[in-house]
């Protein structure tokens, strides 16, 4: 990167080796664990994260499903995804803003959907978290211009990853199928993505669909 004291936080899904009360220090980077449904939770590790470094790019990607039909969607269910997609976006957004704004630079990546552009059977709720982050986005990219930070959104497709590695078999092949690069997407494709944009200083407020050409 261009400022050797850049840092980046990225906010993924748990896993399972992290610990509530440590950071883990791996191959420079350190993390933390906390629900990004809860703000508080949020504003306090972006505070511990900004007593290493000041956060200059954050890739927000932490996210659930909870594929059902409408009729058929629990209440909770409903409930956890729009807080933990939707909810916890605005509240990581919020948190990382307030320094970027006081430093003037920033680049912020919010991971999205295609189904939040084009929908899917048994996903309507989730669908609507996805879509909402497009436009949560790009109006935050207007707020924020003028403080030269950017805003963007990357829009995957069907990516192998342990949210992924349910699906059957037969059904991840139908989707090989209809996919113009002929295999699933791995995280270093949408990794790739948020390099590009953390650097792309004159995009703002963008979708960038990382599908392999399943969209076409």
């Amino acid at each position: 990167m261009a400022r050797a004291s850049s840092f980046w936080g990225v906010i993924r899904n748990a896993l399972s080796t992290f610990s509530r009360k440590n950071s883990l220090r791996l191959m420079g980077t350190i993390r933390f664990q906390c629900d990004v449904s809860k703000q508080d939770e949020i504003e306090q590790t972006i505070k511990e994260l900004s007593k290493v470094a000041p956060v200059d790019f954050l890739v927000n990607s932490a996210g659930i499903a909870r594929d059902s039909l409408l009729i058929a969607h629990a209440s909770q269910d409903i409930e956890n995804v729009i807080s933990t997609n939707l909810l916890g976006t605005i509240w990581i957004n919020k948190a990382v803003a307030k320094g970027m704004m006081r430093r003037k630079r920033g680049a912020i990546i919010n991971i999205s959907s295609v189904v939040g552009l084009q929908g899917n059977i048994g996903q309507s709720v989730y669908s609507a978290s996805k879509a909402a982050i497009i436009g949560f986005s790009k109006s935050l990219s207007k707020e924020l211009g003028s403080r030269n930070i950017t805003v963007n959104v990357i829009a995957p497709g069907f990516i192998d990853t342990d949210m992924t590695s349910s699906i059957p078999e037969d059904r991840k092949k139908a989707i090989v199928a209809r996919t113009s690069l002929g295999r699933l997407g791995q995280a270093d494709d949408v990794a790739e993505a948020a390099l590009f944009l953390a650097q792309a200083k004159f995009i703002t407020g963008q979708v960038l669909i990382v599908d392999g050409g399943l969209s076409l």
